[in-house]
């Protein structure tokens, strides 16, 4: 299979080597371009090429339907029947599958699915690039050094099933990551964001934003561990809210092993989470956050089922007006459960709360609070609660009646963000962000900065 195979060929063509009573197939080709620098200069720029072919095979057996699936990349045009009869062998090996459901059918077939892929180059950083070599003259001449990476992804999805489905998604994805550091390494600040083009991304804006912050550093506070009124930037709110998206299958609720079980029984649907008004959902259609309108599953897990592949998805409220509405489903799950199907969705925003900015909730602040930039290495203590810890990183900053008067140590944290919510007191302006710790698999998100009057540090630590 060459590269100038063209994608819907070759799911056509693994489709119609099948052998088993259903197949579906999924082609992925994918094209990315980065940019990096170190010490206010570029170090490496490149681009790459790949495609992954999934197949997933479905036999009957007098048990049941078994499933096998099997992923390759560089799958030449030798290795594409081995890898169909790959994957029919794993099914007839397989017992029943738990999740087995009928092909999905009925889905109209996307009219661009024979098209060639979407493809990235170096050409996403033309307006990007010069600005930020005039960042990189503008940090010398103040004293600061960038460093950091700039990063496009184009995905063609292409996905076939013997049910008759042929679906075709695009999916851009950005992301930038941008450090400034004193000369002497003492001081370091960072910023992130998230862009499907790169034309909203201006590196002076963001050069600017860092300054300001290594200026604040310039002042060190002690601070021991404590309960602080803490004010979490959107960055912070989306790790720990995608996080808690992720805990929120309904099966693991409904048996009892979650924040979202109910004592005694059930599940915490129709509880009133969160102290304000606010909105959690998804929305695969949501302006500048436009994810795969269908389910594209390439493995079957708690939140999600090969034989879903194709499904499409929906609008959905996670919590609306701070109530629980909705847990993530299978249509397995959803028939275990008895609840609505609600597939995974590829994005997620807060909203509800004000229209204060960052800086603005900063400028309201009364007594003493802290200030994050962003979270780091955050894991599970306790699933029951959805307990998560973690790390501060890149400046706390200490706010005193309204002003930041300096920077102070990094902390270990004991959060959980459905805790968190239930007891923030304010929610500022949604916007998108990048989330610090799960940028690498969920950049799709929308959120405000909120305020919590008792955000536990339970611990100080030196991490920078």
């Amino acid at each position: 299979m060459s590269r100038a195979s063209k994608p819907y060929e070759i799911v056509e063509r693994a489709l119609g080597l099948s052998t088993s009573d259903s197949l579906v197939v999924i082609a992925d080709e994918t094209s990315s371009a980065n940019l990096r620098w170190a010490g206010n200069a570029l170090t490496t720029n490149g681009v790459t090429r790949g495609r992954t072919l999934t197949v997933v095979a479905t036999v009957e057996g007098s048990e049941g339907t078994a499933s096998g699936v099997v992923s390759r990349a560089g799958v030449t045009a030798d290795d594409l029947e081995s890898l169909v009869r790959a994957a029919e062998a794993a099914a007839r090996a397989a017992g029943p599958a738990e999740d087995a459901q009928p092909p999905v059918t009925g889905v109209p077939v996307c009219a661009d699915f024979t098209d060639a892929p979407a493809e990235t180059g170096p050409d996403v950083f033309a307006d990007f690039a010069p600005a930020l070599g005039e960042a990189f003259a503008r940090a010398r001449e103040g004293g600061r050094e960038l460093y950091g990476f700039a990063h496009h992804e184009m995905t063609s999805t292409y996905l076939g099933t013997s049910a008759g489905l042929r679906l075709r998604h695009d999916q851009p994805n950005g992301t930038l990551e941008l450090n400034a550091k004193s000369p002497d390494r003492s001081r370091s600040a960072w910023a992130g964001r998230a862009t499907r083009d790169f034309k909203d991304v201006d590196p002076a804006a963001l050069d600017a934003e860092l300054a300001r912050r290594l200026g604040w550093a310039e002042r060190r506070i002690e601070l021991p561990a404590g309960r602080y009124q803490t004010l979490l930037p959107p960055t912070a709110v989306a790790d720990l809210l995608i996080y808690q998206i992720w805990s929120s299958t309904a099966r693991d609720a409904t048996e009892g092993r979650t924040v979202f079980s109910r004592p005694g029984g059930g599940t915490r649907l129709g509880e009133k989470l969160a102290r304000l008004p606010l909105t959690l959902r998804s929305d695969p259609h949501a302006p500048g956050l436009e994810s795969a309108p269908f389910v594209i599953a390439h493995s079957s897990g708690d939140g999600a089922s090969v034989f879903d592949n194709g499904l499409p998805l929906e609008p959905t409220d996670w919590m609306a007006g701070g109530r629980l509405e909705r847990l993530t489903t299978t249509r397995h799950t959803a028939a275990l459960t008895g609840l609505p199907v609600a597939p995974a969705i590829d994005n997620l925003l807060l909203e509800g709360g004000g229209e204060r900015t960052l800086d603005e909730m900063v400028a309201a602040t009364t007594g003493r609070a802290l200030l994050l930039t962003c979270l780091w290495y955050i894991r599970e203590v306790d699933p029951a609660t959805l307990l998560l810890t973690g790390l501060t990183r890149d400046g706390v900053y200490l706010v005193e009646d309204g002003e930041v008067v300096g920077e102070v140590n990094n902390f270990r944290f004991n959060e959980s963000p459905v805790d968190l919510l239930s007891r923030a007191s304010e929610a500022g302006r949604t916007e998108r962000t990048l989330p610090r710790e799960w940028g690498d698999w969920f950049t799709r998100a929308a959120m405000p900065a909120l305020r919590v009057p008792d955000f536990h540090m339970s611990s100080v630590s030196q991490g920078v």
